[in-house]
């Protein structure tokens, strides 16, 4: 008789987002700080990766955006 494997869950770590913690207001202006928020190709990072909250990943998507029609950020990073 075949007995079954128990699962073991793995619980994630809480991750505190960065914005809450030290109650950092996102502006298109900071575009130093919106960088560290892009990939290397110039893509908006998730929150799991990121690990920002809901309400600050949405500023900060409506931030990069207004920051690249300003074009303080790149839409694009060409890679040869």
């Amino acid at each position: 008789m075949k007995r079954k494997k128990k699962k073991i869950k793995k619980r994630a770590r809480v991750k505190e987002c960065p914005f809450c913690k030290d109650k950092v207001e996102i502006s298109w202006g900071a575009y130093e700080l919106l960088r560290d928020f892009l990939s290397p190709r110039g893509r908006i990072l998730s929150r799991s990766v990121t690990a920002v909250c809901a309400k600050h990943q949405k500023l900060l998507g409506e931030a990069i955006k207004r920051a690249r029609h300003l074009a303080l950020l790149p839409f694009v990073v060409k890679v040869d």
